[in-house]
């Protein structure tokens, strides 16, 4: 897909992918619906943001909010008359032992990561539809395929959102409608809590930066990129634990066992 004038919603707009994508899809000249929960926040990233004429709304909203998603879909459609790309970006994270979590933090990651960009999703379909062209973008995680422990919650909501993602994709086969799914693996931003960084440079564990992630979700959307799972040599770890999760279990059991020290 040809990125000039498309009309893109990016949900989790001022994190440090989602402003990364932000400043890559302007550059090649699309109109962005930036959307984040937090006033200043957002007005600190349009500030650094290569504004032209008509080329960014700023939407402050609440994806978990019923009320928020519609204000998102209106708010589109009046400034920019359609909507060519929605990118679920936003999301929440758990870094703890499953059995200490609160159920406020467990309803809030299924809410963020998964409930949200269903229903988004399914907001933005019949415009796209009727137009016979759109793409939906998911973005999830490494740990959507491979589940870590003291993740549980995390990797749980990333393979379900997986899952909708190729359902949805077959679902949509033949309408013009893709559905993509960008996997990335760790990735060094504010997201993650102190200790789980301490954790992956305990580990010595490969963590990205949002730049690189951010080119990747936008080569996706110029290539109509089905599925996209980034980092070696974790997109081969994916492929050996769909076929031999065993070897993976033994794999992973030093470093979870390392990994407990530095659970909330």
């Amino acid at each position: 897909m040809k990125l000039k004038e498309i009309i893109i919603i990016l949900t989790g707009a001022y994190g440090g992918i989602g402003s990364e994508t932000a400043r890559l899809l302007l550059d090649a000249g699309a109109r962005v619906v930036l959307v984040g929960r937090n006033n200043k926040k957002m007005n600190d990233l349009i500030e650094e943001l290569p504004l032209t004429d008509n080329n960014i709304i700023a939407v402050v909203a609440d994806v978990s909010l019923e009320s928020d998603r519609q204000k998102i879909i209106d708010k589109a459609l009046s400034a920019f008359g359609n909507i060519d790309v929605l990118i679920n970006l936003a999301g929440s994270m758990s870094f703890n032992e499953f059995s200490q979590e609160d159920t406020e933090t467990t309803d809030r990651l299924f809410q963020v990561n998964v409930l949200a960009p269903m229903h988004l999703t399914k907001m933005v379909i019949p415009h796209m539809v009727e137009r016979g062209s759109g793409q939906i973008v998911n973005i999830g995680s490494i740990f959507g395929s491979i589940s870590f422990a003291w993740f549980a919650t995390y990797s749980s909501t990333k393979f379900a959102l997986r899952g909708f993602s190729e359902a949805l994709r077959r679902e949509l086969d033949g309408t013009g409608v893709m559905v993509s799914y960008i996997a990335p693996r760790a990735v060094r931003t504010a997201f993650n809590s102190d200790s789980m960084t301490q954790m992956c440079d305990h580990s010595k564990t490969k963590m990205d930066s949002p730049s690189e992630v951010a080119k990747d979700i936008v080569n996706a959307i110029k290539l109509d990129t089905k599925e996209k799972y980034l980092g070696f040599p974790e997109k081969i770890f994916v492929r050996i634990n769909s076929l031999f999760p065993r070897l993976i279990d033994k794999a992973l059991k030093k470093q979870n066992q390392q990994a407990k020290k530095f659970i909330n």
